[in-house]
């Protein structure tokens, strides 16, 4: 049950303690420590009736009980700003505290990996090493960022708000990056953190309306998510033309729709909107993969990287064959990428040839349990159908 408390309320409560106690590395030690004694607590006392309350208590408390003990000048100005709330009192969920906290990571000071990595480490309680792995980095690499990060943010005294109107543009980058890896992250099993995500995006949809990549973000997020209810089968991924239709949601297709509709209308194209619309093509069948290619030119041409293209073969292998996009992925320079590995795959087996040496190292690359399970699951077909054809010669 802590766990689970912790995947859902972790970011809300470090945002909630920082602008509490304006002090972020105090509002982190505060709450770890809250799950700490929650941990050791509550197997015995049993599970309050509001967990995430208990927590977002617990810190504050404990935060004022350490800057009574010190007692130094910037404490005591935070712990007479505690003081005043009364020791029993709810904290309420202030609706922008999280946003707040990502306007505070995402500040022009740091470095944009930084920006996303000190975010996802803050507001979605991720792991240094689940983080690692979504930057396709080592966790001591990732450990070291994250620590300077916040080294930056207190030396600068980088202020924990939304920024003014004329300062929002420049920040607007790092923040989407934040808000779609954090949607990432929860795309496989947190669900909690997916419709986090989608929250944050709506959010910011009605705090810079103007602003298109801001709408295709969420677009993005909404088609994606429409898929959840079909992603996954007795815990086994289901590739998407696998999937059972009729268990999209309508509803989020529906919407995705309509803000792709409105990028459109907008005419100012960028990578958030063009990924949008690439899952707009998917939700309408059946899909015109020719589309999706014309779809990932223009990305390439605005936003390119190896990712980009690895997805962009996976359409040219509808078009024009797994030959021509093989050639293409084995050109890309993604080893530590277990999809890219597990794409080479795919096109060797289409034709015709042996799969298992790609599968295997996609594999050893991977981290999810569930993307493990679908790799063994076809290393298993994909060894049987070597024994076969070896039979078939004898």
């Amino acid at each position: 049950m802590v766990e689970e408390v912790f995947r859902a309320e972790y970011g809300r409560a470090v945002s909630v303690l920082t602008r509490l106690l304006g002090d972020l590395d105090l509002a982190e030690e505060a709450v770890q420590d809250a799950f700490a004694t929650a941990v050791r607590r509550w197997p015995v006392d049993g599970v309050p009736p509001a967990p995430a309350g208990w927590i977002i208590t617990t810190a504050r408390n404990r935060a004022i009980d350490r800057l009574r003990r010190e007692a130094k000048g910037r404490e005591k100005h935070a712990q007479a700003a505690l003081a005043h709330h009364d020791q029993d009192e709810e904290v309420p969920d202030v609706p922008d505290d999280r946003l707040r906290l990502i306007f505070t990571c995402c500040h022009p000071s740091l470095a944009p990996q930084a920006q996303v990595a000190l975010t996802l480490k803050l507001l979605g309680g991720l792991t240094t090493a689940e983080i690692a792995r979504a930057f396709l980095v080592p966790e001591p690499t990732m450990a070291q960022r994250i620590v300077r990060a916040k080294g930056k943010i207190r030396a600068a005294r980088v202020p924990y708000r939304v920024p003014r109107d004329a300062d929002l543009p420049q920040r607007l980058e790092a923040v989407l990056a934040v808000v779609y890896l954090i949607f990432n992250e929860g795309y496989l099993g947190r669900a909690e953190l997916e419709a986090e995500a989608i929250r944050l995006g709506r959010v910011l949809a009605l705090l810079m309306p103007d602003e298109p990549e801001v709408w295709g973000l969420l677009a993005l997020m909404l088609l994606v998510a429409s898929r959840r209810g079909a992603r996954l089968r007795d815990g086994e991924i289901v590739l998407l033309a696998d999937q059972d239709r009729a268990l999209w949601d309508a509803d989020l297709i529906s919407e995705g729709h309509a803000v792709v509709r409105r990028c459109l209308r907008r005419n100012q194209p960028g990578p958030y909107q063009i990924q949008a619309a690439i899952n707009a093509v998917h939700t309408d069948p059946p899909t015109d993969w020719h589309q999706v290619v014309a779809l990932y030119d223009q990305l390439m041409a605005i936003a390119p990287s190896p990712v980009v293209a690895l997805h962009r073969a996976v359409a040219v292998a509808e078009v024009e064959g797994p030959r021509t996009a093989l050639r293409e992925v084995d050109t890309l320079d993604l080893d530590r990428y277990h999809l890219f590995h597990a794409v080479r795959a795919d096109l060797l087996k289409r034709l015709g040839e042996d799969p298992r040496a790609a599968l295997e190292a996609a594999l050893e690359r991977a981290e999810h349990p569930a993307e493990r399970d679908l790799l063994r699951a076809r290393l298993r077909l994909a060894a049987a159908g070597q024994q076969d054809g070896a039979d078939d010669h004898r």
